[in-house]
């Protein structure tokens, strides 16, 4: 059976910081276990997954534009790793929802594609846009712009990006009811450990920042495009910002992932 290198991941650091003036930043995921709950016979998985913990991400934004026309407005190498994953199978999920049980449907589709069909480096991708988009975004910024109002009041924290008791399990015990695998872990650092991508979405940033300066939650009265900036920047560690979700989807399929609505 599939053993697992069992390494914690460091808690998600929500109140980044991010130094002024720095061009970019190399992804959080660095400072945490690279390949913790990877497969040891996942290969390409765990070599995709250590490129992406070393993938720059610029997250000194001053102000962003409506539309990206250039690379270096978004994640752009962090994403073309992803788009070059030659491993198999590959999805990508459509998540709008954020009180769908999007993280639970991901978490069993690597345990079936893993232990079911022995597809270790089965790769999963969300495409996060919507009202999920905001689990994307540190606890400072919920506190900030009251992002709990975005969710319909579903969510008073982002609990999304907080580690479960059932984190601490022993992973070798894959089968537990209550463990590592189990509906009692999930979350985004626990799936991110174990190699689900998450692609956050420009537009989402966009409409979502135009919501809040619209209902006069812009305490600092930020121009939509420095607001823009400001959720941008405070990007939970280990996202791959786009363009564009929407626009993103036709290029994972044109690179063989299978389409999840």
């Amino acid at each position: 059976m599939t053993e697992f290198i069992h390494r914690r991941r460091a808690l998600i650091n929500t109140g980044l910081a991010v130094a002024a003036g720095a061009a970019t930043l190399a992804s959080p995921a660095v400072q945490a276990a690279e390949t913790s709950m990877i497969p040891t016979g996942a290969k390409t998985l765990r070599d995709l997954t250590k490129r992406l913990a070393k993938a720059p991400r610029r997250r000194d934004f001053k102000t962003v534009p409506m539309i990206l026309d250039d690379p270096k407005q978004w994640d752009h190498e962090a994403l073309s790793e992803v788009l070059a994953y030659h491993g198999n199978p590959k999805q990508v999920y459509d998540n709008t929802a954020i009180a769908s049980p999007w993280l639970n449907v991901m978490r069993n589709a690597l345990n079936a594609q893993i232990w079911s069909f022995k597809h270790p480096d089965f790769l999963v991708v969300s495409a996060t846009h919507g009202s999920a988009h905001v689990a994307l975004y540190d606890e400072a910024m919920w506190v900030k712009y009251q992002l709990s109002k975005l969710t319909g009041g579903k969510f008073k924290t982002n609990t999304l990006i907080v580690e479960t008791k059932a984190a601490s399990k022993d992973s070798a015990k894959f089968e537990d009811p209550d463990g590592v695998f189990s509906p009692h872990n999930n979350s985004i650092p626990a799936l991110q450990e174990r190699g689900v991508v998450f692609l956050a979405c420009h537009n989402a940033i966009w409409e979502q920042a135009e919501k809040l300066i619209k209902t006069n939650v812009n305490p600092d009265k930020l121009s939509h495009e420095a607001l823009v900036a400001e959720l941008t920047n405070h990007l939970i560690p280990g996202a791959i910002l786009t363009p564009g979700i929407v626009a993103t989807l036709p290029e994972l399929q044109r690179v063989g992932f299978a389409y999840i609505k």
